[in-house]
């Protein structure tokens, strides 16, 4: 247009600064914001009001609010354009503060000021200031718009007053798509999701269609319910209304199957999507990562490479998170380097992440090295790295960054109990745990939660205080959980008590009968003690139940590969080597004076069997296979799905000795670090 020379208008800049705010291309405005000066058109109120909200949409803020207060004349679109700036930037109190001065000027908003405001109320959680608004939106008679209405529902919801919202929902008049979205949306974010289905099929009989955001929220409810046949119907309803092909439905489909357990559902769907966005990619890794298929995760991220899919910060937080289930420190070092590459390594999640996968793959010094050099960090980065200390074994180190963090300033959170709990825990640090647990709850006001009370009985119960630990949980304020009855058995196991054993048992199947662990636990405790006759009872107990133990399973990572073993697994390629190994492994540590504990085979075999069977535990497969493919020197690292046993705990820390290795295991409960013949966790788990 200019190059035929032609002058262009108000309306023509209005457009095109439109445009530019659209596509955030703040060069090209900030051009057309000079050549308005120059025609002479900076002085007109909707010009103006359109500079304002170009510069807010290109995240300038700052420069809107000083052309906003140059203007000359100001009418409600400039004021709302700069309270919109302020809400879509984040500045939720900086809208409602110049809402406040709109007032005090007698400019009179209109539905749209209203639904900015409303909605910056909804993201600060800011329930007074949004009742007020209520109340203004009733003076001014806007109560009966169905947009200002659809959002004052999604308001109260999202401040938590969720019967409020419906009450509102109730009562309008004609409710829309968008009204009944906001409700069902409400339901689901309040993890109330069999309310939002419920209203859904309120939402068909009333004859409103629903939309795609509609869907998307209530297959995210499906999916946190893990109700798949309602997660199923949702699908044939979305064929029938042709959004199959849209490509936030299919991610949100994607995700249910997945949390629904159905993988192979999940990437069926996932690969017959005509278009696949990064959204669609996470949801899939992150499917596979939730499910325990960590290597899939990771091999569905080359996939994505290749394909040139582009990561974003969530889809490294969920391989991350991937890599630190699997023990996979080499992969998960290949993905730090990827995350400097991508310029990702400055944001507080993605850092508070890499410092819990150092730290689950037992480097600690890494993980600290990392946190101490993040130039932001909050109260999951600090809890991290408390976590990580826990998990290690380091109590007193644990405990320590738990005061620093406190001297910084910052408040911890619920989870940061719990992990300097456990650091005491495991650490044997009895008197400091009691001193955590009363301050938490006198002096900073934290409401214990079940996990908190659980920690403090695996305090006591490690620690060998079993009568104080039945005692804590018989003054629980609330009804113990399974999880609080396991520790204290898993104590009673350690101390060879049959009785509190026996007593924690019978709550533990009482509350979870299909759990094969407490079975377990106590007949180790009679095999332990030589009760053959208790032994058998408690196995029939076990076989009438229907009850069957899962195998324990350990994983190792070599030259970026994971490789899984099960106990007395034979179908690796390279099995025949493997137990080759093992069996020159079995004649060192017999010359090293090593005694197994064969009270660990509950099978009737001969001693000579039983010492085979300690000998195929699945870690110690990994450990042969890690031996014979990784360069003499170099440390071992795995992770198993079920706590360590003391025989192969015993048994690991000599083949740390004989083979002159640091050998990490990540077992359900901790981390071991064994090295010349020893573990830093100084044999207390």
């Amino acid at each position: 247009m200019q190059e035929t020379g032609l002058a262009p208008d108000k309306v023509v800049f209005v457009v095109v600064l439109k445009a530019c705010a659209r596509l955030a291309a703040l060069e090209q405005g900030k051009q057309l914001h000079s050549d308005i000066i120059k025609r002479g058109f900076q002085s007109d109120v909707i010009v103006g009001s359109t500079l304002v909200d170009m510069y807010a949409k290109c995240g300038c803020t700052e420069d809107a609010r000083e052309l906003f207060n140059s203007m000359s004349e100001r009418d409600v679109v400039s004021w709302t354009a700069m309270i919109a700036g302020y809400a879509q930037n984040g500045l939720g109190k900086e809208a409602l503060a110049l809402y406040e001065q709109m007032k005090q000027e007698g400019v009179q908003p209109d539905n749209v000021t209203f639904v900015l405001l409303l909605k910056a109320c909804a993201s600060l959680e800011a329930l007074e200031q949004g009742k007020q608004l209520h109340s203004d939106i009733i003076k001014r008679g806007f109560q009966l718009n169905v947009i200002v209405g659809s959002t004052l529902v999604d308001m109260y919801a999202k401040c938590g007053c969720i019967e409020d919202a419906r009450e509102l929902f109730n009562n309008m008049s004609e409710p829309n798509v968008v009204s009944w979205t906001a409700m069902i949306a409400g339901y689901a974010q309040n993890g109330l999701g069999k309310e939002s289905l419920a209203l859904y099929e309120k939402m068909k009989q009333e004859g409103v269609q629903p939309d795609n955001v509609t869907f998307v929220l209530l297959l995210k409810a499906c999916a946190s319910l893990a109700a798949l046949e309602q997660g199923k119907q949702l699908h044939s309803d979305i064929i029938k209304r042709g959004f199959q092909s849209d490509v936030i439905v299919g991610s949100a489909l994607v995700d249910m199957y997945a949390k629904c357990g159905c993988t192979e559902d999940a990437r069926e769907l996932f690969t017959s999507m005509s278009e696949r966005d990064v959204v669609s990619w996470n949801a899939m890794i992150d499917g596979y990562a939730q499910n325990g298929l960590g290597k899939e995760a990771l091999a569905l991220y080359d996939q994505m490479k290749q394909e040139g899919m582009q990561p974003d910060l969530i889809t490294f937080v969920v391989l991350l998170k991937a890599c630190a289930s699997l023990a996979a420190l080499e992969q998960g070092k290949q993905l730090h380097s990827d995350i400097i590459k991508r310029g990702f390594q400055s944001d507080v999640i993605v850092g508070s992440t890499l410092v819990d996968m150092y730290a689950k793959c037992g480097c600690t010094e890494d993980a600290r090295e990392l946190f101490n050099n993040m130039s932001e960090r909050n109260v999951v980065s600090w809890t991290a790295m408390i976590a990580g200390y826990a998990q290690n074994g380091l109590g007193k180190e644990a405990l320590a960054l738990f005061e620093q963090m406190q001297r910084e300033g910052l408040k911890p959170n619920e989870v940061t109990y719990i992990c300097v709990l456990s650091a005491c825990a495991q650490s044997r640090l009895v008197d400091e745990g009691h001193y955590v647990f009363d301050s938490m709850c006198k002096n900073h006001g934290v409401t214990p939660t079940m996990e908190h009370y659980a920690c403090m009985v695996d305090l006591l119960g490690r620690a060998g205080c079993l009568a104080d630990a039945e005692l804590f949980i018989n003054k629980m304020p609330i009804q113990p959980c399974s999880v609080v009855w396991m520790s204290l058995l898993g104590a009673a196991r350690n101390h060879g008590d049959a009785e509190i054993g026996r007593h924690a048992f019978d709550h533990v199947v009482t509350l979870e009968p299909k759990n094969a662990a407490p079975y377990v636990l106590l007949s180790n405790i009679y095999a332990a003690a030589g009760r053959k006759d208790e032994l058998a009872k408690i196995r029939n107990e076990m076989k009438d139940a229907g009850v069957k133990k899962m195998p324990g399973c350990s994983w190792i990572e070599v030259d970026n590969q994971v490789h899984a073993f099960d106990v007395h697994d034979a179908t690796h390629p390279q099995s025949k080597e493997i137990l080759a190994e093992l069996d020159r492994l079995v004649g060192l540590m017999k010359e090293a004076e090593y005694i197994p504990e064969l009270s660990f085979v509950l099978d009737d075999l001969e001693d000579e069997e039983k010492e085979n069977a300690l000998c195929r535990h699945s870690e110690t497969l990994a450990i042969a296979f890690g031996l014979i493919n990784t360069p003499p020197g170099t440390p071992i690292c795995i992770k198993k799905s079920l706590r360590v046993c003391s025989d192969c705990h015993n048994a690991i820390k000599i083949i740390s000795k004989i083979v002159g290795r640091d050998i990490i295991v990540m077992d359900a409960n901790r981390s071991h670090h064994f090295k010349d013949g020893f573990c830093f966790c100084g044999d207390y788990w």
